[in-house]
């Protein structure tokens, strides 16, 4: 099949590269220019593993094109996928102007029919609004199809290829065919195609977000609790997740939820509930829950120093929001380091892939070393943030020699308190007790 991809962040250019690598034809279309100058050299503006491989293969194959000439992939093109950005606007609503710029732009230049599909994550009513705007500028026909993302930063290619599940949202029976016959190498081990209409679908991607968002902050709060009342977390999550009608994912108390979903999806719904008199109070409390809990982290270490705060350095070891990602966006990392620096404290920063997306957030004020062990010397402390899979087994015994104490803030539960307590650290997370070193 032909197709556009209108978009260039991660979802769009992920899609662009998984469709193009099935054997279509897929034009990737975005307005910066210099964007699309690097992607048509190789270079990719997002770090996802496999991603790159993926694009080179197929740009290579020329299945996979960039360019900036919306109107000729519009023509050229049977089926158009939207994935433009979604940003949240001062009141938490998702600002739909670029997806309406854009969708007056392909009414404007079809010369003929066209399956416009909807990936970016959009409000209910959404569909609506742009096939307004598409019929607006043509009487050609054509058919929209809300066919929201489910891609988790970190394993996208696999979640494409292998999702859980495809929705659908299209009333024309014909063009579920078609779309059943794009997504056909995504079905091999199973069908799991959901079709509804349009307005099912869109609410169905903001259900999923927000639920998952709500196990997270649910589950950091028992951390909370648990540390108020001597209990341990982990056994917790064990004995809630073993729940066969709960399930043990999205269970892992830590720093907070960030991203470029989550938290957008989050105030979106709540923006959403209000605008029609149904207030979402209890999504309304996850984004809350979740807002404290970013600051709890950050709190009980500066709390820990305490007035003298100003002549400490910290050592931090992770700045993405989660890991096998470079994304900052809304990163508790980010904002934890904010609050450290306010404070007076130096900070000595280490990210497998996100500093140089941190450092626009954090400016020259953050000291960043490739090496992990490197951001240790002389810190008064370590801090970790995100859980790469690096960090889990380090070297405790250069940690020691590097670190001026034995002293770890873990915002992730990544070791045993008891082995920690062994080896002579003092170490301090979420949920669990603090042992006394050995």
């Amino acid at each position: 099949m032909r197709i556009s991809v209108v978009g260039t962040g991660y979802v769009g250019l992920v899609a662009g590269a998984c469709f193009a690598d099935s054997g279509n034809h897929v034009i990737c279309v975005d307005n910066d220019k210099d964007k699309v100058a690097k992607l048509e050299n190789g270079e990719i503006p997002i770090y996802e593993p496999g991603l790159q491989e993926i694009v080179a293969r197929n740009a290579k194959a020329e299945r996979l094109t960039f360019t900036t000439d919306l109107p000729e992939a519009v023509r050229t093109s049977r089926i158009i996928f939207l994935a433009v950005g979604t940003p949240p606007a001062a009141d938490g609503s998702a600002d739909l102007s670029a997806i309406l710029d854009v969708a007056k732009t392909i009414g404007k230049h079809m010369d003929g029919y066209r399956i416009v599909v909807m990936k970016s994550t959009v409000p209910v009513g959404t569909h609506r609004k742009v096939s307004e705007a598409i019929a607006g500028g043509t009487d050609q026909p054509f058919d929209y199809v809300s066919n929201p993302e489910f891609l988790k930063e970190g394993a996208a290619i696999e979640d494409f290829t292998k999702p859980d599940r495809v929705v659908i949202g299209v009333d024309n029976p014909a063009v579920v065919e078609i779309m059943k016959e794009l997504y056909s190498p995504c079905m091999r081990r199973g069908e799991r195609m959901l079709v509804m209409d349009a307005a099912s679908a869109e609410m169905t991607k903001y259900g999923a977000n927000a639920l998952l968002a709500t196990k997270i902050s649910f589950m950091n709060e028992i951390a909370n609790l648990c540390e108020k009342y001597g209990a341990d977390v982990e056994h917790v999550r064990h004995g809630i997740g073993s729940d066969s009608r709960i399930g043990n994912q999205f269970l892992f108390p830590g720093v907070g939820y960030g991203g470029s979903c989550f938290p957008k999806d989050v105030t979106a719904l709540i923006s959403m509930g209000e605008s029609v008199d149904r207030p979402m109070s209890i999504v309304a409390a996850v984004h809350q829950a979740n807002q404290r809990q970013r600051m709890i982290f950050a709190k009980r270490i500066l709390d820990h120093f305490g007035n003298a705060c100003s002549s400490m350095t910290l050592a931090v070891w992770g700045l993405a929001f989660k890991s096998r990602t470079d994304d900052v966006r809304e990163s508790p990392a980010i904002a934890g380091v904010k609050a450290f620096l306010e404070s007076g404290m130096k900070i000595r920063a280490h990210d497998p892939e996100a500093m140089d997306n941190a450092r626009k957030e954090l400016g020259n004020d953050v000291l960043m070393y490739s090496d992990g062990y490197e951001a240790l010397e002389g810190a008064d402390a370590l801090v970790i943030f995100t859980d790469w899979s690096k960090f889990r087994t380090p070297d405790f015994e250069l940690m020691a020699a590097k670190l001026r104490n034995r002293l770890i803030f873990d915002g992730r539960n990544l070791y045993d308190p008891a082995a920690l307590a062994k080896r002579g650290f003092e170490y301090i997370c979420i949920g669990r007790p603090t042992l006394t070193p050995a």
